[in-house]
């Protein structure tokens, strides 16, 4: 399927640092893949969570991430980090959101 030049891809060819997807101490090196993620105007995904740890950075619109009865807006340049497992529930705003996510799919030690 095409992609809309509307939705940000995710780099190619960039460092870490220039993605925002860092933080101190653990880089990308240990995830094994980065996503786009896109979710249209007004989506509630309820409390769910992922067999993979998750390092996102969002890039377009705005979102809610709720983790542990805390629940925090999210605007282009935010980043969150869901762990493995983690359960977490997610509300995009009037004009929907697009973040990158790098996933890591092995269960942590």
């Amino acid at each position: 399927m095409p992609r809309s030049s509307s939705i940000p891809e995710a780099p190619r060819s960039c460092s870490r640092r220039e993605t925002g997807l860092h933080s101190s101490g653990a880089g990308l090196l240990d995830f094994d893949e980065v996503l786009v993620r896109a979710w249209p105007p007004g989506q509630v995904v309820g409390t769910h969570s992922h067999p993979f740890a998750v390092k996102a950075l969002v890039v377009q619109g705005e979102m809610w991430l709720t983790e542990g009865g805390d629940t925090r807006p999210l605007k282009p340049g935010d980043s969150f980090e869901p762990g493995y497992a983690a359960p977490h529930a997610e509300r995009y705003g009037s004009k929907g959101a697009v973040y990158w996510a790098a996933r890591r799919n092995t269960r942590p030690d």
